[in-house]
């Protein structure tokens, strides 16, 4: 569940002594953007703002910012892995934050931060991981325009640092393309841009089977008839591969016989952590034994529905394109 605070911003201007007046063409465009928690400040002078151009994890604003430069977005996802085994019917298992591991600071390019507090929730409202929300141009589904950290709960809810509120984007009101990416699950982007507002939160729900992501099967459907984004990909190259060269199996078999604490090199020992690894993100990797990590990507390449033959060497790519 979600709720929006509206926070009012008071800027003035207090001048002193003599009268003075200033040129127009004498103001030079500056400003900057600063951020504590889910809360931003942008302020410049100069030109007027038309619009926030945003790479990784710096933006740029260009003139007085507009005060409708922002809008709202009620994102639904599902990952499978922490579906695969879910201890409550319809909701993402939260081992990683049950056993204190999820991390206040992103791991994603922004580097976002939340307070510890905030991972305090239970129940349906419980923090299961980080996200990484991008939102791309109508005219170019691979321009960036907005990107940023934010948090999902167990029932697929997307939502800001503080844990409730609907994430806030720095962009116009207007149409665009909607990325959800995970750092060990493929990600997915809308089939159509989706008009976002500043005044009212536009659901966008990726769970939803009548909801359409660009390319084939970008999300897997799961026995609820719900979809969720893949998960399997332990090397982060955007596929999932379960034999033949750079495969993500070997990914997790090479940090098991690695971590400095498995000094027999059992291959059956299980890591524990924050870890790349867990895809079922339940707060350990295992590559054999049962239940281990790599039969899920095994599961996922032999049961895609492209995968018509049932080749082990088959990959799953991400339906993402990729942004410039």
């Amino acid at each position: 569940m979600k709720n929006i605070i509206a926070v009012p911003l008071l800027i003035g201007a207090f001048f002193f002594g003599n009268a003075q007046t200033i040129e127009k063409f004498s103001i030079d465009s500056g400003g900057a953007s600063v951020s504590e928690g889910n809360i931003q400040l942008l302020y410049t002078i100069g030109e007027v703002n038309v619009q926030e151009l945003s790479a990784s994890s710096g933006s740029v604003s260009e003139g007085f910012i507009n005060a409708d430069l922002r809008v709202l977005i009620d994102t639904i996802v599902f990952l499978q892995g922490p579906l695969l085994t879910p201890s409550t019917s319809g909701l993402m298992n939260d081992n990683l934050r049950a056993s204190s591991l999820l991390p206040t600071t992103s791991p994603y390019e922004d580097n976002a931060t939340c307070n510890a507090s905030v991972f305090n929730a239970t129940g349906s409202d419980a923090i299961v991981d980080w996200i990484w929300i991008e939102l791309r141009s109508e005219n170019d589904n691979q321009k960036l325009i907005n990107a940023r950290s934010a948090l999902v709960q167990r029932d697929g809810d997307v939502v800001d640092g503080d844990g409730i509120s609907p994430v806030i984007m720095q962009a116009a009101p207007t149409n665009y393309f909607v990325v959800l990416k995970h750092r060990n699950h493929l990600g997915a982007m809308s089939a159509a841009s989706i008009n976002l507002s500043h005044m009212t939160s536009t659901l966008v729900d990726f769970t939803s089977s009548g909801f359409s992501t660009f390319g084939s099967n970008a999300q897997v459907i799961l026995s609820s008839g719900n979809t969720a984004l893949w998960s399997g990909d332990t090397n982060q190259d955007d596929s999932i591969t379960f034999s033949g060269s750079n495969n993500d199996v070997n990914e997790i078999k090479d940090f098991i016989l690695a971590d400095p604490a498995n000094i027999l090199n059992f291959t059956t020992y299980v890591s524990s952590g924050y870890l790349l690894q867990d895809l079922d993100l339940n707060a350990a990797a295992r590559f054999s034994g049962s239940p281990n990590d790599s039969n899920t990507i095994k599961d996922n390449v032999l049961n895609h529905p492209a995968n018509i033959l049932n080749l082990p060497t088959f990959n799953i790519n991400s339906t993402v394109p990729p942004r410039n």
